[in-house]
């Protein structure tokens, strides 16, 4: 097996633990900087990741696609490519849906959304790069 190739199973837990540990942050630094309850922050949370988390597999999968048919290795510029198109395609997906959720304009929704981006820049490149170091560690392990 390819150490670079994942299953859907692990494509799932990536995903997943992704969208986990940013809500713990996000849900209450959200709540607590525009004044919204937790639990409404929380739904509007739950939502998002739902579509994030399905993003997150199709993206990953076309971009681990394109990075074989190119033969790319994981440099900082690849994963700033990957980091940045990743959420540009999160921000037109998600304004709508914020928008509607916070009762909010368009214009709104995409300055908030434009926050919550400048969180998960640095956060999904940190993310991705540590979890490819525990899952290399791992799976290189696992070969002895």
């Amino acid at each position: 097996m390819n150490p670079h190739e994942k299953t859907l199973p692990e494509r799932a837990l990536h995903a997943v633990l992704y969208e986990v540990c940013a809500m713990l942050i996000l849900v209450p630094l959200g709540s607590w900087l525009l004044g919204h309850s937790p639990a409404q922050m929380g739904v509007l949370a739950i939502m998002l990741s739902t579509i994030a988390m399905s993003w997150n597999v199709v993206f990953g999968a076309l971009f681990e696609r394109l990075e074989r048919a190119r033969q790319w290795q994981r440099t900082v510029a690849v994963r700033c490519l990957h980091a940045t198109l990743f959420e540009g395609g999160l921000v037109f997906i998600c304004v709508p849906v914020v928008a509607w959720w916070m009762a909010i304009s368009y214009w709104q929704a995409l300055l908030l959304d434009i926050g919550i981006l400048l969180f998960f820049l640095p956060y999904t490149y940190v993310f991705n790069w540590l979890y490819d170091a525990v899952r290399q560690r791992y799976f290189f392990q696992h070969q002895e």
